[in-house]
């Protein structure tokens, strides 16, 4: 990567650096990292941007506190860039405003693709646990100063999506983490990962425990509505604390689309390629070990009833996937 940007950096100035649409600590941590690589070091302009919203308080408050330059992607943005960098995405999926038909400049990503990315240089390591990994390895191995804000941005960015490493597949990767943990505001970090919750998190909280079910070892809860996308995750990974817990599925309505997330105990269940054989296109579904989401578009104007017959069958095609018969008796594990 240093080498094609040291390479390339004229004629790859400005750079649009893209997210996919609704950011999380490792696409902000790792594209905040390219930027300041990008332009501190090879004098290349860049600005960073996504398609949807930043909705989880953590995400808010980190770039707030570390102060991330991250905006909201205009409608010809993409056509005025020549050149862009995709950051833990890639052209081919369907979680970012990046045109398909389009070759992408750069891709950093640590998501397994169905096929190879679409553009001049990537680097795709599914087994690094976060993409954040690959962009600390660049900015360590030019043996630079790394501002605090920069080293707190990927160290919870690793943090976040390797469960505190736990998931953390490789040695490097945890010689990664400690390189750079030293570098990073340690109290700036603890109020990243504690930030003041809305009342809305709590009532959509107790939304999915109440409209949860459980069978097997699988728990689901349908959320319906959501204020954004973000809280479908979040309360797959509150659900899956649950003592009984082996997987859990979550869906939530917003706007055209149904959001969906799986969460598994074991990485050997491999919940990316579990939720791509459940939906009709394997290209909404994404994952790695044992966290996977999606999204496909439902309609506009939708009546309940289709909303249900959608969810429904999601279920029905999990339930099969998982070899749990589709009878199954399905009750309620946290009502009286």
């Amino acid at each position: 990567m240093l080498r094609f940007l040291a390479k390339k950096r004229n004629r790859i100035s400005p750079l649009l650096i893209l997210t996919h649409d609704f950011p999380d600590p490792d696409a902000l941590a790792s594209a905040f990292a390219l930027q300041y690589i990008a332009e501190r070091v090879y004098k290349i302009q860049s600005r960073i941007v996504h398609g949807g919203i930043v909705g989880r308080m953590e995400n808010r408050e980190m770039i707030r506190l570390l102060k991330i330059p991250v905006h909201k992607i205009r409608s010809e943005e993409v056509k005025k860039y020549p050149c862009v960098a995709l950051v833990d995405t890639q052209p081919e999926f369907r979680n970012n405003s990046f045109p398909k038909s389009r070759r992408a400049t750069i891709v950093i990503d640590q998501h397994a693709s169905v096929r190879k990315p679409n553009s001049e240089f990537a680097i795709v390591d599914p087994e690094c646990g976060a993409t954040s990994v690959i962009l600390t390895k660049a900015l360590l191995a030019l043996k630079r100063e790394i501002p605090k804000s920069i080293a707190t941005a990927l160290v919870y960015g690793i943090l976040s999506d390797t469960l505190d490493l736990y998931r953390a597949k490789r040695a490097d990767v945890i010689e990664t983490y400690l390189k750079i943990i030293h570098r990073c505001d340690l109290r700036a970090l603890a109020h990243i990962q504690n930030p003041s919750r809305s009342k809305r998190f709590f009532q959509t909280l107790g939304q999915g425990i109440h409209n949860a079910v459980t069978w097997k070892g699988l728990v689901v809860s349908h959320l319906e509505e959501i204020s954004n996308p973000d809280l479908v995750a979040q309360v797959a990974e509150f659900l899956m604390t649950y003592e009984k817990c082996r997987w859990s599925f979550c869906t939530g309505r917003f706007h055209d689309r149904l959001y969906v997330s799986l969460r598994a105990s074991h990485a050997a269940t491999k919940a990316g390629n579990l939720l791509r054989d459940i939906l009709v296109q394997r290209e909404d579904a994404g994952g790695h070990g044992t966290i996977a989401g999606g999204s496909f578009q439902v309609g506009k104007n939708v009546s309940e009833r289709m909303w249900k017959r959608v969810e429904h069958r999601l279920i029905e095609r999990l339930l099969k996937r998982l070899r749990i018969p589709s009878k199954s008796r399905f009750y309620r594990p946290f009502s009286n």
